[in-house]
């Protein structure tokens, strides 16, 4: 993996100088072999809307969400002002596009304001209304203040997305497997990676749901809500191996 980051470093460094969807398109280049390395296998129901910008909203339970989902969504992160400072992973995140933001009262115009001059710009972007990680076996509830940029001037489509860890090894995920995959609380990262690495595979499915057009919801609270229980009710049957609905 080392290798292969320092390789893609310079490449997307000096895509980040050019106009077009290079970048984009080579972050997610990225993303699918860091996937291929951890033995992280992907499926993917569903589809991603023909319409631009769109506004990805999905659940949150591992650092592994930024690899699965950074592999098959082309959208920019956003995530917490402190990963910034990360050592590597704030450098992969500042590479790949990711917006920072802070919620602090003083800063959350600006960062708005970044967020929408992004979508005006064409850029897809992934939000995670949860605000943090889950133990893997619920969605937790959403912030429904994530969703005021939806109602930004860029008008973007809103998509949810659904995503659960179900075969560890070849083998179903039980709900006790889910501590193992799941990345969350006071956890350190280094040893939940190695944890990982001592397995030989395990599989994400991602499911795509349907697009949301822009004035099918009048407040930030009913979509909110909306996708949540979308969001809820398919990770639920992915889980339970039951068909999605």
């Amino acid at each position: 993996m080392v290798a292969w980051t320092l390789l893609a470093i310079p490449v997307q460094a000096m895509l980040l100088t050019r106009a077009g969807p290079g970048k984009a398109r080579f972050a997610q280049t990225y993303w699918r072999g860091v996937a291929w390395i951890l033995g992280l296998r992907l499926r993917v129901i569903g589809a991603l809307p023909a319409a631009r910008p769109v506004m990805f909203i999905a659940n949150h339970s591992s650092w592994l969400d930024i690899v699965a989902l950074g592999a098959v969504l082309p959208a920019c992160f956003v995530a917490k002002g402190d990963v910034a400072g990360w050592p590597v992973v704030g450098l992969i995140a500042r590479l790949g596009r990711t917006i920072f933001v802070s919620r602090a009262r003083e800063t959350v115009g600006q960062e708005q304001r970044e967020l929408e001059h992004r979508l005006a710009a064409g850029d897809n972007i992934l939000l995670f209304p949860e605000g943090t990680t889950s133990d893997g076996n619920r969605v937790l509830p959403f912030s429904s203040a994530f969703f005021t940029l939806a109602f930004c001037p860029a008008r973007p489509v809103v998509q949810p997305v659904a995503i659960v860890y179900d075969e560890l090894d070849g083998l179903p995920v039980r709900r006790g497997d889910r501590a193992e995959l799941a990345w969350y609380g006071d956890m350190a990262l280094a040893p939940h990676f190695m944890q990982l690495e001592r397995r030989g595979s395990f599989r994400a499915t991602i499911v795509l749901g349907p697009p949301v057009p822009p004035g099918v919801h009048k407040n930030r609270k009913t979509l909110s809500a909306a996708l949540e229980g979308w969001i809820a009710a398919a990770a639920a049957a992915l889980r339970q191996g039951r068909p999605l609905g």
